[in-house]
This record gives C-alpha cells, structure tokens and sequence, in this order.
C-alpha cells in the first residue's frame, strides 16, 4: 500500500460501498458471461447432431409410410381395409404410448442443464462480497 494513499477504515463507508457495489457488478456480469460460454460448450454437441437427426427422421418417416401401407395391404387380405387400417392404427396408438411413458421416465431422471462450474463460482464471489462487506463494517 502506498504511505499516501488512505487505509479502509479512513475512507467513507458510502465511497467503500460504491467500490463493493462496482466490484459485485463486475463479478455478475463475469458470471453471465462464463455461464453463457459453459452452457455454448455443452450445447455445441447437441447442436452438431441435430441436422443428422432431421434427415434421418425424414427418411425414417417414410419408411414408416411404406411399413404401414404394407401391413394394411397384408391385413386386407384376410379382412375388409377399414379393419386393417385400425388394427394397425391401434397398434401404434399402443407403442405409441409406450414410448411416451418411457420418454416420461427418462426426462425425470435427466440431470438438468445447468452451468455447475458458474454456479459454484457465483457462490464463491457471494461468500467474498460478504466477507468483504463485513470486514468493512468491523474497520469503521
């Protein structure tokens, strides 16, 4: 510390609050901006993989055209096309519904999408803050 320059307990508390207060800001926005860059790396793989999903949705929805147009064709040979057409439409109702219930279940136990190394640093800078600002008050 400089000889000329005024210790913490000689400054005025509202000029020692602006500093804490400047401090706290540059820390928030420091935090944001990790947070965007962490949440930026983990959606970078998503975000890769989503033009492959589309295509291959695509083609998989018409390949589940034709399956279906031949399983009615099949089950019209042994009943009239209306029974056949809601047979099967019964029958993907059902997986359907499957594949909904366990979509269900898997989301659940999902861990959620947050920043974990900005959470903890912004817990770090509150302890820091308050330290700060007590250390502060005891000088006066």
């Amino acid at each position: 510390m400089r000889p000329d320059a005024p210790r913490e307990a000689d400054r005025p508390i509202g000029e020692l609050l602006r500093e804490l207060g400047d401090e706290i800001a540059t820390l928030v926005r420091a935090e944001i901006a990790l947070a965007r860059a962490e949440m930026a790396e983990k959606a970078k793989p998503a975000v890769a993989s989503a033009g492959m999903f589309g295509g291959s949705a695509l083609l998989a929805l018409g390949a589940f055209g034709a399956f279906t147009t031949f399983l009615i064709a099949v089950l019209a040979l042994a009943l009239q096309v209306w029974a056949a057409a809601l047979i099967v439409t019964v029958i993907y109702g059902v997986i359907a519904f499957a594949f909904a219930q366990s979509g269900k279940h898997k989301l659940e136990e999902a861990t959620p999408l947050v920043p974990e190394q900005t959470a903890q640093t912004v817990k770090e800078d509150i302890e820091w803050a308050k330290t700060r600002a007590q250390s502060g008050m005891r000088s006066r």
